[in-house]
């Protein structure tokens, strides 16, 4: 029997697109990037069995107008775009690829590091522009101490990278390994102690009621003055409004931001006037190595749970109502 795979995007990496092939799905692509409407709308007119998602917000409403649906899975980590309660009451389970990315993100965070620390790009733009400003103002990460706020595949990464560029590191995580997986990475009992020791502070948590604006005002005067904030996790998890200020008044030293509160970042934002901010456009996991792992391991978490071999269980969202 066919399976219907609807994939929120125009286009899904050929890895992927191998697995659906391999068993006669018939899949269904996102004409418009980024469009919510047109998901729904899809949603609503077609026997779908599957959804491999990417961006675009799956809504309680489109969900609830697929009665066919069987099974989600995101094309990554991060569920926050899919209403995975709205899901759950409808029976439908939710998978994510967990570590398909991991390596590719926690290079971003350590690119944007060393470009954060040492105002890389605003030197090249100097350049570009005919003036030879040799800077020092910049930080050098070792000997400085590196916070992790998420200590999961890629904060583990990322620890063994700053380890070798001669940083501490100290790692705040409710789920902090019994076993610890990188050797001389202190644990950090909770948040309060986490930040005033954090030179860098390198956030790897995902979005959920939780963590919405966990780094506010307050919290962010907690860092070190000077200190340096990079986020590949997600930009909602930041207070945008009190960032700008800490970064204008010099409390922090610089940011390297892949996410931010609002996507695409809105044309007139502050952070682009900023000097010692270091921006990129939420794609920390997109390099085509992680494409292929997570498309291959979406294909095969929706179409092993529609052909009677589910994934491992420790991929699915909701395992409640397994």
């Amino acid at each position: 029997m066919s399976h219907t795979v609807f994939v929120t995007a125009p286009k899904l990496h050929p890895a992927g697109v191998a697995v659906l092939e391999k068993h006669g799905a018939r899949v269904i692509y996102l004409d418009q990037a980024d469009s919510a409407e047109e998901a729904a709308r899809i949603m609503a007119s077609e026997p779908i069995d599957a959804v491999i998602s990417r961006t675009v917000s799956l809504t309680a409403a489109a969900i609830q107008a697929c009665p066919t649906l069987k099974v989600i899975s995101k094309h990554g980590v991060g569920v926050s775009n899919i209403d995975v309660e709205a899901a759950s009451r409808q029976g439908v389970l939710v998978y994510a690829t967990p570590g398909a990315n991991a390596a590719s993100v926690a290079e971003m965070a350590i690119g944007l590091m060393i470009a954060a620390a040492r105002r890389i790009p605003s030197m090249d733009r100097s350049l570009r522009d005919g003036h030879w400003h040799r800077l020092q103002d910049g930080r050098q990460l070792d000997g400085l101490t590196l916070g992790l706020l998420g200590y999961g595949q890629i904060g583990q990464r990322v620890a063994r990278a700053a380890q070798a560029l001669g940083m501490r590191v100290i790692a705040y995580d409710p789920a902090f390994p019994a076993s610890n997986p990188v050797p001389g990475v202190e644990r950090a009992d909770d948040l309060n102690t986490l930040l005033p020791r954090s030179d860098v502070l390198s956030l790897h948590v995902p979005l959920t009621p939780g963590t919405r604006g966990l780094l506010d005002a307050a919290r962010l005067k907690r860092l070190p003055k000077g200190a340096i904030l990079i986020n590949t996790a997600r930009g909602e998890v930041v207070d945008e409004t009190a960032l700008i200020e800490a970064l204008r008044n010099g409390h922090l030293h610089s940011a390297g931001l892949d996410t931010m509160e609002i996507e695409p970042l809105p044309a007139g934002s502050p952070l682009t006037s900023l000097e010692n901010v270091v921006l990129t456009p939420h794609v920390g996991g997109s390099t085509p190595a992680a494409l292929a792992l997570m498309a291959q391991g979406a294909a095969e978490n929706v179409m092993g749970h529609l052909t009677g071999n589910p994934p491992d269980p420790g991929r699915c969202v909701n395992p409640h109502i397994l």
